[in-house]
Order: structure tokens, then sequence, then C-alpha cells
């Protein structure tokens, strides 16, 4: 499919959520139900003999700069399996520690990190995550990390739905006051047991759905940042370094990578990232687009953000289209000695 292509069924999908329309197929119903029953056998196979068990993670972070004055940034994870961590065995490996390592470096801050995500969630799960997280007496987060799509592409949910219920996410966090980067849906033709054709669907219907959620995200204020390519090429060329035991979850170093693309836009989105690298380098191609033309380009490359820019063009909303360049994350910190509740 090509980016114009990506971009027109993307924004059809985007519309339909945001107007209350059906549901638009991510790649056609058969299509989908091909690769349900591939992805289901793969679930089979790679889930024999492993542990649903998530590595607790919360706590603080960067307690070197902790002081009496000093308070703690917030750090939110929401989402699905990916975002609690799921796959490794130590709370410091989750994509949240390394974030929160890394932010707390960055900003020279201390960083108090709370999951909410849940393995298994689909995007509807997001309804009550987002419920959690502004209901706790604490105050709201400054940072929301949401990472969400695959079992929505697994479970057939519609892609509007799915979209509809991801920028409701989004909107009622901006509107409460905290910042959100959402990792959009993972490659999922890269699951080690799904054989081809089906690998190339499901990667079709995976890039489908991150160009939609892109569109819905940025429309609320949100930035996104693609992990279809990262967890693509980069996971198939290293199989067994960069998946966990069971082959669908990341490993350590999987996460860590994955950390190394977002941690980027967090910081950007705090305004800690260098102001020289804010403005956009034609060099490597970033620049001010139409947001489903910068959905559909974001979606095939790893580690592209999309945010906001200009309210409307000639073509609706305009995004900003950035290409960040990754630097290696700080090394992790194990787990908080003292979790917070």
């Amino acid at each position: 499919m090509t980016s114009m292509s990506r971009a027109r069924v993307a924004r059809r999908i985007a519309a339909g959520a945001a107007y209350g329309g059906g549901g638009i197929g991510l790649a056609g119903a058969a299509t989908v139900g091909l690769v349900l029953a591939e992805v289901q056998l793969a679930r089979r196979r790679v889930s024999n003999g492993t542990s649903p068990h998530v590595p607790h993670a919360d706590g603080l972070y960067g307690r070197m700069y902790a002081g009496p004055a000093e308070v703690p940034l917030r750090l939110t994870m929401l989402g699905d399996s990916t975002a609690a961590g799921q796959g490794v065995h130590r709370g410091g490996q989750t994509p949240g520690a390394l974030l929160a390592s890394g932010l707390a470096a960055l900003a020279e801050r201390p960083v108090e990190l709370r999951t909410v995500a849940t393995p298994g969630a689909c995007s509807d799960d997001l309804d009550r995550q987002v419920a959690l997280v502004l209901a706790a007496p604490d105050p709201v987060p400054d940072i929301c990390v949401i990472m969400v799509g695959a079992n929505d592409v697994t479970h057939r949910m519609p892609a509007t739905r799915s979209v509809r219920h991801l920028a409701s996410a989004v909107r009622r966090l901006r509107t409460a006051g905290a910042e959100v980067v959402v990792g959009t849906c993972p490659d999922l033709g890269t699951i080690e047991p799904v054989r081809q054709p089906l690998r190339w669907l499901a990667r079709r219907a995976s890039r489908q759905l991150a160009a939609a959620q892109t569109i819905g995200v940025v429309e609320q204020g949100g930035r996104t940042v693609s992990l279809g390519d990262l967890l693509g090429p980069e996971f198939a060329e290293n199989p067994r370094e960069l998946f966990g035991p069971d082959s669908y979850h990341p490993s350590a170093e999987g996460y860590a990578t994955a950390a190394m693309a977002v941690l980027p836009s967090v910081c950007a989105s705090l305004g800690l990232w260098p102001a020289e690298e804010e403005r956009p380098d034609a060099s490597r191609r970033e620049g001010f687009l139409p947001v489903a033309r910068a959905a559909a380009e974001a979606a095939s490359e790893a580690g592209t953000e999309v945010a906001a820019a200009m309210p409307s063009g000639p073509r609706g909303p305009w995004a900003l289209l950035k290409r960040r360049r990754r630097r290696r994350v700080p090394e992790q910190e194990p787990a908080p000695a003292t979790p917070s509740n």
C-alpha cells in the first residue's frame, strides 16, 4: 500500500471515529479473519511454558536528584502488555522504568512512575485506565505514555471504535493537564510464528491502524511515535535478541530499543529536548504536512514523531513530522526499593 493510499484509509477511519461512523475494516474482513486465526495459533505456540507475570516497576527514579524542594515529574504508563513490560523479569527492564530513568537523567529531576497498563488490553480498556489515573489522590501526571493497538487487530475491533477510544483517552488526559505521547500499533507481521502471506497482511493491518491512531491522537493535542518499523526490520533481523522467550513480547533489549524511540518525544513534550532539534531538518525529510499524510509516512518508519502544528490548511489540519535522532538511554536503574502505592 502506498503512502497516499494509507493516508486516505487512515483519514476515513479517523473521520468515522470522530463522527460515529461504522466499523471500517483494517484490511478487509476476510483478511483480518485470516490474520486472527494465524495469530491465535501463534499465541498458542508462544504461550507454552511462559508466565503472564509483569514485574513491578512503579516508584521513584532519579533518586540522586531528589531533595526537599524538588518535586518529582510524574510519568504514567497506559495501554497493553507492551506498556506494562510483559516478557521481562526485572522491573528495571520495563519500558516505564527505562523511560523514567532516561527522563530523570535528562531533566535532572526525580521521576515518579505509575503503571496502569494491563496485559491483554484493547483500546476500549483505556476508558477504565484513564479513570484510574484521574481518580487518584495524587496530582495529574505531567506526562502519560500510551502503547496500545496490537490486541485491537487480533481481536478484530473495528478500527473506528479503536481510534475513538484512544482519541477520547488523549482528550481526557490533555484536558486534565497532562502531556500525552502514544506509541502507535506495533507491526504484527514481526510475530515470529506468523507465516507468509499472513505476515504481510498483519503488517498491512497494523500500519493502517497506526496511521489512523496518529490522526486521532494529534487532533486531540497529543504526539505519536511510530513503533511499526521499529518492531519490523530490526526485530526480524535479530529475533532471538530483540524478542523475549515467548517470541511474542519484546525482550529487555527490545524494550530498550523502543524506549530510545519514545524518550525524545517524551522530553520534547515537556520542553526538555534541545531547542535546535525542535526545528524541522529538511535533510532528514522533516517538515509540516497534512496530518493524514504525516500519519501515513510515520506508520512506515520507526521512531517518527507526529505532533500538531498549524490548525488547518488547504487539506485540513497540519502536523509536524520529526525523525528524531535516537540517543542512548541512560543505564537502567534497579526497580525502586520503596515502590509507590
